[in-house]
């Protein structure tokens, strides 16, 4: 009779693990920390069935982990938010190539990875981004400051307010500028930055935007999707910020507005590779990238999506000209800046 309880439990085991086998999951690392987000991971489970697992660290906590776990990483897709961190990824060799028909026609050359000689990318941009100028309506021209170079010109001494040179998010500028300025020159305009700063680099971008509004500073540089969501706030404090700045899409008579992406990729080492290649593919659909939009602020990366977001609409509705260098080579030069940056004392 005992043999019979445990035969029949051994039965109900391994019938638990053969339904664990079947169930679809997906393990996610990402370096996205906003709660619209949410609706973005359920929206896949409901229409695929496939459960998520999600690891949340920022963008450097994502790489170390990858590297730490090497093949034994449980990691089938990486979510990043800055294009030289995806192109370090890439160089270290801790993405598989990814060939799919649905990503190369609906995202953009220039915003996914170098294509292999067999057609294949590392990773793919699914929003961006621009980093755009707010300045003092009051203290400022807006012709003063209309392109990145003039953050670094002397006539805007004292008046510059800036996050951390070392950010992802202006490593990417920066390693723009490289690309168009060359070596001397950019050296030369971060050197202007430094000497032109109101106060050490400190905070976020919100932060930026505040301290012009408060007239700490006379310009300041921010991404897009901060300064749109406080347009879209309804706090009367936040109104009172958005009605004291202007805002610039700088070089719109050169080369363009720099705009930086947040990504994804397929692990090297997943082990559920098929649902990682849905799940990006899931990203550049329109549900998703309308999502992108409304959710975050994001500019949709996917061609032809339609913009619903009332804020993203005021600020031109992504009809600025933005630049066209890939942002491969971008994430490329940001060893080359953070020298510049040690050497001029940008901290």
């Amino acid at each position: 009779m005992r043999m019979h309880h445990f035969s029949l439990a051994t039965a109900i085991v391994l019938a638990g693990n053969i339904a664990c086998a079947q169930e679809q999951v997906l393990n996610i690392y990402s370096a996205r920390h906003y709660p619209s987000d949410e609706a973005l991971y359920s929206g896949f489970t409901k229409a695929t069935g496939i459960k998520i697992n999600r690891v949340d660290a920022d963008d450097a906590g994502i790489v170390s982990r990858l590297k730490a776990e090497g093949a034994a990483s449980p990691a089938d897709v990486i979510l990043l938010v800055d294009a030289a961190r995806l192109w370090r990824g890439e160089a270290e060799g801790l993405f598989q190539p990814v060939k799919s028909k649905v990503l190369d026609d609906a995202i953009p050359a220039q915003l996914r990875g170098k294509p292999a000689a067999d057609g294949t990318s590392a990773w793919y941009g699914f929003s961006t981004r621009a980093r755009i100028v707010v300045y003092d309506k009051i203290k400022v021209k807006k012709e003063d400051v209309d392109t990145y170079e003039e953050l670094g010109d002397p006539k805007n001494k004292g008046k510059l307010c800036i996050r951390s040179g070392s950010h992802p998010y202006n490593l990417s500028l920066f390693g723009a500028v490289l690309e168009h300025l060359g070596e001397p020159k950019t050296e030369a305009w971060l050197k202007g930055m430094v000497d032109n700063m109101a106060r050490t680099p400190k905070g976020g971008d919100t932060d930026q935007i505040k301290a012009v509004a408060s007239g700490e500073c006379g310009i300041a540089v921010t991404n897009s999707y901060y300064l749109a969501r406080l347009m879209r706030s309804p706090k009367a404090e936040d109104q009172a910020v958005v009605e004291r700045v202007g805002v610039v899409f700088p070089n719109q008579g050169t080369w363009g507005t720099h705009v930086n992406i947040a990504g994804g990729a397929v692990a090297r080492h997943a082990k559920n590779q098929a649902n990682a290649v849905k799940f990006l593919e899931y990203l550049a659909s329109p549900q998703a990238q309308e999502h992108f939009a409304n959710g975050n602020n994001e500019w949709p990366a996917a061609k032809g999506v339609k913009l619903s977001n009332p804020a993203l609409q005021a600020m031109g509705g992504g009809s600025f000209k933005s630049e066209t260098i890939p942002i491969s080579v971008v994430g490329m030069n940001s060893v080359k800046v953070q020298q510049m940056l040690d050497r001029v004392g940008f901290r």
